[in-house]
């Protein structure tokens, strides 16, 4: 393994890990640094002034960037594909590699890259640089009710489970899953369903209408979110398609007895939940904000779709 010289770029939050991603971006450069390339680590105090950095060592690079890596959890993630994505013919020419120390790392357990293994997952990534071209990656694309494009890698979700994070949100002085599981307690107490009404392009190019209630309807690009809750079990992330999964409503028992089956990735076999495989949704559901990689995306009217291949992935 010995890959021609060159700039990598490692995009690091600071805070992912519990404080450690700084840590781990510095223990993936010494890798890249043994095997002759040069790597340039970014961080900020916060996400904005990342990706500023970030744009501008890709817009004038001092040397030709090979690659760049994201360091953190799926939201940092998130951040640098919309980046790329963002660049146009610029960015899509650069690779993303995966330096997972978040607290869901979806993205990075559908690719089977190890996680809070930083010298493997460097290891990985010089595999790649040292083979044929990296695959391509299809990455989500929400127009969202407030006028911004967000850009995901895994799922976007637009049900009880974003209404979960959303509420988490609001209580900072709880961490880690104390903080989810008190948000899912009084989120099940408001258990409703929700009013949805779609506009899907299915796998055939045919249009269809459709006004359903629900309590999940979530848009998956990769199998995961949440940190292993496998929504979309048999999702591709390079078939151009997105996978839309939803739960018809149940009632608290019922939606709680469903949680060992989405977990396993067994509940698609079941009658409440449908899933097909679209190109693009236009979603309407009052009241609903949504989350795309765990990250808030912003209120319906979203208009949903997938650009294929749109970034390689060194995975």
């Amino acid at each position: 393994m010995s890959p021609a010289g060159g700039t990598v770029v490692l995009a690091v939050n600071p805070r992912a890990g519990r404080g450690r991603g700084l840590e781990h971006a510095e223990r993936a450069a010494g890798v890249l640094r043994v095997w002759g390339l040069e790597p340039v680590v970014l961080a900020a105090a916060d996400l904005g002034s990342l990706l500023e950095l970030l744009r501008q060592h890709l817009r004038e690079p001092a040397a030709p960037v090979r690659a760049v890596v994201a360091v953190g959890g799926d939201g940092v993630v998130q951040a640098v594909l919309g980046v790329l994505v963002g660049l146009g013919p610029q960015g899509a020419d650069v690779p993303l590699g995966l330096v997972p120390c978040g607290t869901g790392n979806d993205l990075a357990r559908h690719l089977g890259i190890p996680r809070e293994a930083p010298e493997a997952a460097a290891g990985r990534i010089l595999r790649r640089l040292d083979g044929p071209p990296p695959p391509r990656l299809d990455v989500g694309r929400a127009r969202t009710g407030d006028g911004r494009t967000v850009h995901f890698g895994t799922v976007l979700a637009a049900g009880f489970d974003a209404a979960v994070n959303e509420r988490a949100n609001r209580r900072p002085h709880l961490r880690g899953a104390a903080r989810y599981l008190a948000a899912m307690l009084v989120e099940l107490r408001r258990l409703r369903p929700l009013d949805y009404r779609l506009e899907t392009v299915d796998a055939a190019g045919r249009t269809r209408t459709a006004h359903r209630p629900g309590l999940l309807l979530d848009l998956a690009n990769t199998s995961s979110f949440g940190g292993g809750l496998r929504i979309a079990p048999d999702a591709r992330a390079d078939d151009g398609l997105l996978e839309l999964v939803g739960v018809d409503p149940l009632g608290r028992a019922r939606l709680l007895a469903l949680l060992p089956a989405l977990l396993a990735g067994r509940h698609t076999r079941l009658p409440c939940v449908r899933v097909e495989r679209v190109r693009s949704v236009v979603l309407e559901a009052p009241g609903v904000v949504a989350y795309a990689d765990g990250e808030r995306a912003g209120p319906t009217p979203l208009r949903v779709d997938v650009l294929p291949g749109a970034v390689g992935v060194l995975a």
